[in-house]
């Protein structure tokens, strides 16, 4: 499964990146963001490994984080795995008159029982979710944070 989102945020390029690239600031736009947790390899460079906790309500969910590119401000890759899912994710960042436009690339893989649920549901919730995390990390890049303290 395979899709790309894009979102043009009212803010420079190396704005949109410094707050990108700063984990304290998930809590701003990420909901049922609960922790980031470094665990291996140099921070924020090709490699380093981290956890992410997220709690839904019902539903609380693990990921381990893997970079596997960065060349800030221009482009950030990681994967995303959970049981039975990795997320394979490329972040692109282009400068457009003072203004930043992010473009996300997301495939999916999954095994086992997660491969029939997939199926079942399509792109669409997928897709969803990740448009949502773009426009909320818009609203925090541009003052108007939704989420956190």
């Amino acid at each position: 499964m395979h899709y790309t989102c894009e979102i043009d945020i009212d803010k420079p390029r190396h704005e949109v990146v410094k707050l990108f690239d700063n984990p304290d600031n998930m809590k701003y736009w990420q909901k049922g963001f609960v922790s980031f947790e470094h665990i291996s390899g140099e921070v924020g460079k090709r490699g380093a490994e981290s956890i992410i906790k997220y709690d839904f309500g019902k539903r609380k969910m693990e990921l381990i984080e893997t970079i596997t590119f960065s060349q800030l401000p221009d482009e950030f890759h990681a994967n995303f795995s959970t049981k039975g899912v990795v997320n394979i994710q490329k972040n692109y960042f282009k400068e457009v008159n003072n203004h930043t436009k992010w473009i996300s690339e997301s495939e999916f893989k999954f095994t086992g029982f997660m491969k029939i649920m997939a199926f079942l549901m399509g792109t669409k919730p997928f897709k969803k979710q990740t448009m949502s995390f773009m426009e909320d990390f818009k609203a925090f890049a541009e003052g108007n944070p939704k989420y956190g303290e």
